[in-house]
């Protein structure tokens, strides 16, 4: 059934379904099942009437559609906490897609000492105010298969093994931090320095590492230091603590006030990179000329410092969306085996590298 709309903003005349499929060159029925995630079609289609979706400004509104479906029109969405910028950033993509696809999110943390924890959440989600769950999975929470077989819609994202149960969204973190270290040696460093890993560092142990951005990310490090050629010293792999921006200061001071030398540091995240960058500048060391940095998230803030930090890209762009199509799916009813799908990251190129 068509769904109902809503007034454009500022008195300008409604945007009707048909004229989104006027614009799309697609049929009113096409038009409707893309707003509904229903019927067949090819992804080229549903791409390009989505585009004129938001192009035009289209919006559904969601209680009268809910009428018809039996649905609440609310997604959930989990996350540890909303202070890292990462996660911040992930949520308001969400709420962008969500309400692209028509829906509504509800956003609730489950991290911090008083929170109740994934597990809890998982085992007690109401279905009656929510259609299903997008869960950010964290590091400090191992969940097991049980956990994560649910009767309700879940996607997972995040660096975490979901033991194939579920859907699982997640960028590729050994790919991305090969890639970054990598970036470091094909110009000029020779000396890596590593600022974010967790616990005592064992190398053959960190190589065989499936699980949490911490361990994956130093396992890409590792695997770019043999494929150049390097050897990554042990010395100047530094524990990352909360990946707050004082401790990345705190790691490089504690490598320079040792006597370390390195020209080179692969930051597991922009906030450790930004007091990185802040400790090199303070003991005057230039950057990029004797050290060079890279961080990952590509967070607002990366762009605008002094040098502007060159970053992995989390790939918002593409997970939001395989999130958003999973979830559409699954609300559906969709019997489809549960996915893994992994994004290839890339570099964002600026001026803490040459």
């Amino acid at each position: 059934m068509e769904a109902v709309l809503s007034e454009m903003e500022s008195g300008r005349k409604r945007v009707t379904l048909r004229d989104v499929a006027q614009e799309a060159g697609v049929s009113l029925k096409t038009a409707s099942n893309v707003i509904n995630d229903a019927g067949r079609m090819s992804n080229e289609t549903r791409a390009r009437v989505q585009e004129v979706i938001r192009r035009l400004g289209y919006r559904v509104n969601v209680s009268a559609r809910n009428l018809n479906r039996n649905s609440t029109g609310v997604i959930t969405l989990a996350v540890p906490m909303l202070t890292p910028p990462y996660l911040a950033e992930l949520a308001n993509r969400v709420i962008e897609q969500a309400r692209t696809d028509g829906y509504l999110v509800y956003v609730v943390t489950y991290g911090g000492e008083n929170a109740r924890g994934a597990r809890e959440l998982l085992r007690d989600f109401n279905t009656t105010v929510s259609d299903g769950l997008i869960l950010s999975m964290s590091e400090d929470e191992d969940l097991t298969a049980r956990d994560l077989s649910v009767d309700y819609p879940l996607v997972t994202v995040g660096a975490r093994d979901v033991r194939g149960v579920c859907d699982h969204v997640a960028c590729d973190d050994v790919q991305a931090s090969r890639t970054a270290a990598s970036y470091l040696f094909e110009r000029g460093a020779r000396r890596l320095a590593v600022v974010g890993s967790r616990g005592t560092y064992d190398e053959q142990a960190a190589l065989t590492a499936t699980d949490g951005n911490a361990g994956l990310r130093l396992r890409g490090v590792i695997e770019a230091c043999h494929e150049h050629g390097a050897q990554l010293d042990p010395e100047l792999v530094v524990d990352g603590g909360d990946w707050a921006i004082g401790c990345g200061y705190k790691a490089v001071q504690q490598l320079l006030d040792a006597g370390r030398e390195f020209d080179g540091v692969v930051a597991f995240n922009d906030q450790l990179a930004i007091g990185v960058l802040s400790a090199l500048a303070a003991n005057g060391i230039s950057v990029p000329g004797q050290v060079q940095v890279i961080g990952f998230d590509n967070i607002e803030e990366a762009a605008y410092l002094q040098p502007p930090l060159t970053t992995m890209d989390p790939r918002f762009d593409v997970i939001v969306p395989k999130v958003g199509e999973r979830m559409l799916m699954r609300i559906a009813g969709r019997e489809v085996a549960p996915e893994h799908i992994s994004i290839p990251s890339r570099v964002i190129a600026r001026a803490t590298t040459r």
